[in-house]
């Protein structure tokens, strides 16, 4: 025993390593023999090292196929490509950042690299995790499993590293793995030194990319690759997760508070763990009970859920006072209003699909208070409503993105909302101003408004286009598709309008005619607006309703805002033969099968009787666009021929015919009585043939100015 009473050490013990703690480094030696009385003294205990703790992100990311949540597509499709030896010598996946690109080109890498706990296995979509390649690529030390951040190294030096790595075998594993990530951030010179190796790797060479950025990456790149889009995790599988993650963490937390964790991700599991972890961490530990949902409201600094849907309430009733309350006091618990906004933002896209889609509202992928208060909300509300709430709140989020102060700029836009409660939609401001049915405002009916007299003249110009249609009753212009009221005269029992007719038959019980109201379209004609209860009407007063002709019956289809089939109606349906209320059609192969059953349960349940739709094989007319284009035709030829006109494309070299308005004409450009198939010059205006436009030069006119640039000296 060396130096009893001597408490240094002896010279040639060595020093204490570099990296021991303090208290560790001045500790005395363990002694060289036994104690002064003889007894043998206990081991030394080994100094404490301090764990570095590995947030959630790390410490949960999955490591085989089966732990990957909400890419089953993906997991499928490699499964059976391992199972099947199909593996692809390149994959490009994408998707937003935190649903699992990185991860998932490990799990691959580990897979194609796999050799079992015994040494002999061979590529498996299962790797083991246990043999030396699965640990030591899960350790991020694999010599043949290279990761590059293309964000940082992304030069075409760096990608002749690759090329160069490529010529050799691997060093221990059985495939050499490149995993690019971000690999957007290439430069074009490094893409195109990649191409080639890329198309004709070595057999043992497999290439990984991620990206967050798809469409900048080079199509002749993603053209070599197997392309896999990680999709966003729903809200419910999130959710789910977390849970499992908290039971594993022993942490208690409330359902809802899992739910907001959820949605503040916005389908990112790796967002999510850290909102998670940080959620965690601001618990109160003496404090009984888990994590509530109060507490990540104030820790993500968003509005109370129930804050949302009564500040709805209250901006939807027209109240600014209790919109104001609700945002002053969210403001003091140290919510942003911007957010609070794009959460009214959220809040009215969910109802909108509600009032849309009614069969959401059993959907269990919606929070418990959108499945009680916000379907109480929808019924009360109107798609038109919601419309407009979504592009104030839209245009406000950009404003309060922009203003000095977010919260005065918020408020405005509360206030905005508030203030168009009550005013009615630009469909009620039409039916106001062109029936006497009052509009009806505010988002829930309100009290009805005053409109103009029916039959009184309309304060405003209705937009031109579409296929205008006449309400039973309603003489129409010679820009409407049916009726025979010439322009300038009006029909027995009409009141004239300008150059319009407009019928005062008696209307039908409920106000208005099949279509309810009127309205004025370009060209002085009246066009009908539909109702709801016009099949109601149409079944009370069948003999003010009538459909002479084909094109009335397209007309009116377009009329009752039926696109798709009135598309079909115009241009991919033959006519054979018109004799109400039967209709033989020959429907060309583009037209739907349901073509004739939907116009037959249209026609019949506007007009209160049974409509026939047969399907003929004969010729029939051309369709209404083939005859209006060939009308067109005709209408171009004839003004091409008129001496006045060839004297003016004469005088102008290069001037052309552009278009031939015919007031005659119909919206589908035919005249207004029997429809043409070859079409004609009869009806083109200007030409003499309009008792009230006198012809502006006679057809046997002779241009009397030899120069028509020559001016008097």
């Amino acid at each position: 025993m060396s130096g009893l009473f001597q408490d240094d050490p002896p010279r040639d013990t060595p020093p204490p390593p570099s990296d021991v703690e303090d208290s560790a480094r001045d500790a005395p030696p363990p002694p060289e023999g036994p104690g002064l009385f003889g007894e043998s003294l206990p081991a030394a205990a080994e100094p404490e090292h301090a764990v570095a703790y590995r947030v959630l992100a790390r410490k949960y990311r999955p490591a085989t196929f089966d732990d990957l949540i909400g890419q089953e597509a993906m997991v499928r499709i490699l499964r059976n490509a391992f199972a099947t030896n199909r593996v692809a010598h390149a994959f490009m996946l994408t998707g937003v950042r935190g649903v699992g690109k990185t991860t998932t080109a490990r799990i691959i890498a580990r897979a194609l690299n796999c050799v079992g706990p015994d040494g002999t296995g061979g590529p498996t979509a299962d790797p083991c995790g246990v043999c030396e390649n699965c640990t030591a690529i899960l350790a991020d030390r694999h010599p043949d499993v290279i990761e590059m951040d293309a964000a940082s190294r992304n030069g075409v030096n760096d990608v002749r590293e690759i090329i160069e790595a490529v010529r050799f075998r691997p060093m221990q594993a059985r495939n050499k793995v490149f995993i690019l990530d971000e690999v957007h951030m290439l430069t074009t010179q490094a893409f195109n030194a990649l191409l080639k190796t890329l198309e004709e790797p070595p057999p043992h060479v497999k290439f990984i990319f991620a990206t967050t950025e798809l469409r900048k990456v080079p199509i002749t790149v993603l053209s070599r690759c197997q392309r896999f889009d990680l999709r966003r995790v729903r809200v419910t599988e999130l959710t789910a997760h977390y849970g499992r993650i908290a039971r594993k963490e022993n942490v208690a937390i409330e359902p809802d508070a899992l739910a907001q964790i959820a949605r503040a991700a916005d389908g990112s599991v790796r967002d999510g763990l850290s909102i998670l972890d940080q959620a965690i961490a601001q618990r109160d530990m003496g404090a009984e009970g888990g994590i509530t949902a109060a507490q990540v409201s104030d820790m993500l600094g968003l509005a109370d859920r129930e804050a949302v849907f009564d500040l709805m309430d209250a901006v939807l009733a027209g109240k600014p006072a209790a919109a104001l309350a609700i945002t002053d006091a969210a403001f003091e618990r140290g919510a942003d209003l911007g957010v609070m906004l794009q959460d009214l933002l959220d809040l009215t896209h969910t109802l909108t699909r509600l009032k849309s889609v009614p069969s959401l509202r059993e959907s269990q992928d919606l929070p418990e208070a959108e499945r009680t208060r916000g379907v109480a909300m929808v019924d009360r509300l109107t798609v038109p409503v919601l419309a407009r709430a979504w592009q104030m709140l839209l245009k406000g989020v950009g404003e309060v993105e922009i203003a000095p102060d977010r919260k005065a700029a918020a408020e405005m836009v509360l206030i905005r909302l508030c203030h168009v409660a009550d005013t009615p939609t630009p469909g009620d401001l039409v039916r106001r101003l062109t029936t006497g049915v009052p509009a009806m405002g505010g988002p829930t009916g309100g009290t009805p408004t005053g409109g103009t007299p029916a039959g009184g003249t309309p304060t405003g110009r209705a937009p031109t286009g579409g296929a205008p249609a006449a309400a039973p009753g309603i003489a129409v212009s010679r820009t409407a598709p049916f009726g025979t009221a010439p322009v300038g005269t009006a029909a027995p029992g009409t009141a004239a309008l300008g150059t319009a007719a407009l019928a005062t038959a008696p209307a039908p019980p409920g106000g208005g005619g099949i279509g309810g109201s009127a309205r004025a379209v370009a060209g002085g004609g009246v066009m009908a607006v539909g109702r709801p209860d016009a099949v109601a009407d149409a079944a009370s007063a069948p003999a003010t309703f009538r459909l002479g002709t084909f094109r009335e019956v397209v007309a009116f289809v377009a009329q009752r805002r039926e696109p798709m089939l009135h598309s079909h109606l115009l241009h991919s349906v033959h006519l054979v033969r018109f004799a109400p209320p039967v209709i033989e059609l020959r429907p060309q192969p583009v037209a739907p099968r349901t073509l004739s059953a939907d116009l037959a349960r249209l026609l019949t349940e506007a007009t209160g009787t049974r409509w026939t739709i047969a399907v003929s094989l004969a010729q029939g007319e051309p369709t209404l666009a083939e005859q209006g284009a060939a009308a067109d035709t005709a209408r171009r030829s004839a003004a091409a021929d008129h001496p006045m006109v060839r004297a003016i494309l004469d005088a102008f070299p290069g001037a052309r015919i552009e278009t031939v308005h015919d007031r005659n004409a119909d919206a589908y450009g035919l005249p207004v009585g029997a429809p043409i198939a070859g079409g004609d010059a009869d009806g083109i205006a200007g030409f003499g043939d309009d008792p009230d436009i006198p012809p502006f030069a006679p057809p046997d006119a002779e241009y009397f100015d030899d120069d028509p640039m020559e001016t008097d000296s």
